[in-house]
């Protein structure tokens, strides 16, 4: 589990397409995805089997949903754990397009 909340972050990681979450100094997971035209399509995440549970997937998808937004991006949720994510958050319902 990460040291502290305010030691979380999620970078986005253009040469590998992906966001990744860090702890520090360790990688705790990512979500990667396709550029579309104007939109990404986050079709896998991941977090290290030892720190599900935590939230941590949340916090990346959290993170990669602010970001969409904040670079006027559209988001395709063809990832399982996104999709329902939003379900959840509905604040983030505005950026989805279908696949």
């Amino acid at each position: 589990m990460p040291d502290t909340e305010s030691s979380v972050r999620v970078i986005l990681n253009r040469d590998e397409l992906r966001y990744e979450l860090w702890s520090g100094d360790r990688l705790d997971g990512f979500a990667a995805f396709r550029e579309r035209p104007g939109a990404i399509d986050i079709f896998h995440t991941l977090i290290e089997p030892e720190l599900e549970g935590h939230g941590l997937g949340g916090r990346l998808v959290a993170g990669v949903l602010d970001d969409a937004r904040a670079r006027g991006l559209m988001v395709v949720p063809t990832c399982s754990f996104v999709a329902s994510y939003v379900s959840r958050n509905p604040g983030y319902a505005d950026l989805l397009v279908a696949g």
